[in-house]
């Protein structure tokens, strides 16, 4: 019988300080897997299958690049798998530009066995640890005398903000103590509006963040986030950390990785730190990750929906926004639940089927930015533009940046539906229990709740809106960690600005009539303060000297009499 031939083991080729290949060439020959770590070249049969570079003194940005650059031309095809300490002075985007196809810092055994695994796989891995570096820190200019005025007071006033909430936390039994508390928030909201008017631009000045507009604060939620969410962007910004591991560069791929990570987000019962009112608060903490959850498995059925039917283009969006109302009904049905009947009037109604007879869920966001990029490089791995670059879909800016794109849709959606829920709940008394919060079963808080979002809404479309157009931001938000945040997305958005009323025209007129007197006014504000200084130094200040002269001597002629 004939003896079976062997499988030659994978050559690992490592780069690394003495000490560091020791240990490495251990733990990557220990493991399960039949791997040959070599450390010279000479030593090899053949071309590598991976190379590592294990760095202990991290050079200069500009070296590491190059020395990157001249591996990749000499082993090619072979990935590359760059390994960092803990700690090292390169930034999250310096790291996400780099092209190599492994990156992790301060690796451990079994997470450096399971990186190479997957890179032999044809996969990516980059592993980035949320930190300030000090590259980062050293890089940042230096803040002028209106940015540190601006974040200074911003501080202030929400560490006063947060005294007076822990202080009506319960609330106080004197109601004039009450009294006094609420109306010292309302003069910190007044003094912040006088800050973001004088020292911010048009963007914060504009802003009304109508959680502070509430009489009766409720400390429960999480204040700190939503009392300044525009200062939270004005602080130095941490490193972010980053973990992507891609098994395989396909289409199929990108969307099991992207899941994954939504799912855990979801999961975890996301927290709102977008600075705005959600609708999607008001629902149950699994009530909300349930309905997330529905909305993404949603999205998985319509992309093998989308992938079958081969379109792209205008008929791909077409199609897209034809199946969004269906795609609402059954994440509305999933979180109701299709066999749920509670009591209403006497009887027993359907909770999913009522809900879906007093919805609107064929609605339009106009916030949501276009879906065709994001569906064919999901759909046929297209490659994506990103920050003006056009980027393969496996790498990791790519990546973040669909992720980025579905995590927004994914919010937005919910949003709708959410707020679908809460009319709905406003009806139908018994049904709170079932998807609310407890603290919103009184029918005075879900109003008032109901209120704020509809004020929010008016104010985003008449004020905010026409302010994002003309600066050409678009606001998103990403669903990470947990916790729902918003980003500024910069992107030309000249059509939806000719298409405004005549209302939120007035608006971008008066932005614009704003930035062509600025300049004039400030001349005329320093070309007065040049008269005044002129004024004190040259005619005051000379009057002054002579009247001194004159006593100074009329004194010394006294005393030489005397």
């Amino acid at each position: 019988m004939a003896r079976r031939a062997t499988q030659p083991r994978p050559q690992l080729l490592l780069f690394a300080d003495p000490l560091q290949r020791e240990g490495l060439s251990r733990w990557l020959s220990e493991g399960p897997q039949p791997w040959r770590p070599v450390s010279d070249p000479e030593q090899l049969d053949g071309a590598p299958q991976l190379v590592i570079w294990s760095l202990s003194a991290p050079p200069v940005a500009a070296t590491l690049l190059a020395e990157l650059e001249r591996l990749q031309e000499r082993w090619q095809p072979a990935p590359l798998l760059l390994l960092l300490p803990a700690t090292h002075p390169y930034s999250t985007e310096f790291l996400l530009q780099l092209p190599l196809q492994g990156l992790l810092e301060g690796p451990k055994a079994s997470g450096l066995r399971a990186t190479v695994s997957t890179l032999l796989e044809g996969g990516r891995v980059i592993e980035i640890a949320a930190a300030m570096a000090r590259g980062e820190a050293a890089e940042r200019p230096a803040l002028g005398l209106g940015q540190w005025l601006l974040i200074s007071g911003l501080q202030q006033i929400d560490a006063e903000r947060r005294v007076c909430l822990r202080l009506l936390d319960p609330a106080p039994e004197s109601l004039l103590a009450q009294l006094l508390l609420q109306g010292r928030l309302r003069e910190l909201h007044v003094a912040r509006q006088l800050l973001l008017w004088l020292w911010g631009p048009a963007s914060l000045a504009w802003s009304l963040p109508l959680a502070e507009l509430d009489p009766n604060p409720e400390p429960s939620r999480n204040t700190e986030a939503t009392a300044t969410p525009l200062a939270l962007t004005a602080r130095p910004p941490a490193r972010r950390g980053v973990a992507i591991t891609l098994r395989q560069r396909t289409a199929e791929g990108l969307w099991e990785a992207l899941h994954e990570r939504l799912r855990r987000s979801a999961e975890a019962g996301p927290a709102n730190h977008s600075g705005q009112l959600l609708a999607l608060e008001g629902l149950l903490p699994e009530r909300r990750r349930d309905l997330l959850l529905a909305l993404l498995e949603q999205f998985e059925t319509l992309r093998r929906r989308l992938s079958a039917d081969g379109l792209s283009g205008e008929a791909l969006l077409g199609r897209w926004q034809e199946l969004q109302p269906e795609l609402r009904q059954q994440a509305l049905r999933q979180l109701a639940g299709s066999y749920v009947q509670l009591p209403s009037q006497g009887g027993l109604r359907p909770v999913a089927e009522s809900l879906l007879q007093s919805s609107d869920l064929a609605l339009v966001d106009p916030e949501l930015p276009d879906p065709v990029p994001m569906l064919g490089t999901l759909i046929q791995a297209r490659p994506l533009l990103v920050e003006g670059r056009l980027l393969a879909p496996d790498e990791p800016q790519a990546l973040l940046y669909l992720e980025l794109l579905l995590s927004n849709w994914l919010v937005r959606s919910a949003e709708l539906i959410s707020a679908e829920v809460l009319a709905a709940c406003a009806d139908w008394p018994e049904l709170r229990r079932y998807l609310l919060r407890p603290d919103l079963l009184p029918t005075r808080n879900l109003e008032r709740l109901r209120n704020r979002l509809n004020t929010q809404q008016r104010w985003s479309s008449w004020f905010e809106r026409p302010i994002q157009l003309f600066e050409s931001r678009r606001p998103l938000y990403r669903l990470e960690a947990g916790n729902i945040d918003r980003v500024d997305l910069t992107e030309p958005r000249d059509g939806e600005l000719r298409q405004l009323g005549l209302l939120q025209q007035a608006v971008t007129l008066a932005l614009e009539a704003r930035d062509a007197l600025a300049p004039q006014l400030q001349n005329l504000v320093r070309s007065l303060g040049d008269l005044l200084v002129l004024l004190l130094t040259q005619v005051v200040g000379k009057a002054i000297g002579l009247v001194g002269r004159g006593i100074l001597q009329g004194m010394g002629r006294s005393v030489g009499r005397g």
